[in-house]
């Protein structure tokens, strides 16, 4: 389905919410869970301002929606982590994975498509370390993109 969003075309698929803008993942696979908040910039200002087409205001709109759905995106991501619901745990993984990707967060990204595939391929083991690697990696996300509001 396609809609529009400050005049630009985006696809949403069926049964997401129109609060996730999904694009390719960008980031190379993790080889290590993190453990701690990052200190490197966690936004590729650059690739951030290429997903919408060098508009500040939107990047900061984009920005200010994202802060206020994650928190339930997250959520779900917990429940499908301890409930063992790998289906819920896919879905919910893939749209923050198009989310945080409009940021070039490529921590964030690569930890959200870990615990995607974990719910694909039904291989859930370590969905709880997955889950402390996204958590870890929205931890350093937040202050920049809290930064961007202003």
């Amino acid at each position: 389905m396609l809609s529009e969003y400050h005049g630009r075309t985006q696809v949403q698929a069926s049964g997401q919410s129109c609060r996730y803008f999904c694009y390719e993942a960008i980031a190379p696979k993790m080889s290590a869970p993190i453990q701690s908040v990052p200190s490197e910039p966690m936004i590729d200002r650059k690739v951030a301002l290429s997903r919408v087409g060098g508009d500040t205001e939107l990047l900061k709109e984009i920005a200010v929606l994202f802060l206020d759905t994650y928190p339930e995106v997250l959520e779900e991501i917990r429940t499908a982590t301890q409930q063992g619901d790998a289906q819920m745990l896919e879905r919910s993984a893939h749209g923050l994975k198009g989310s945080v990707a409009n940021f070039g967060a490529a921590a964030a990204v690569d930890a959200a498509r870990q615990l995607e595939n974990m719910g694909r391929t039904r291989q859930m083991d370590e969905a709880s370390q997955g889950l402390r690697n996204l958590e870890l990696a929205l931890a350093g996300l937040r202050p920049e993109l809290e930064a961007l509001k202003y």
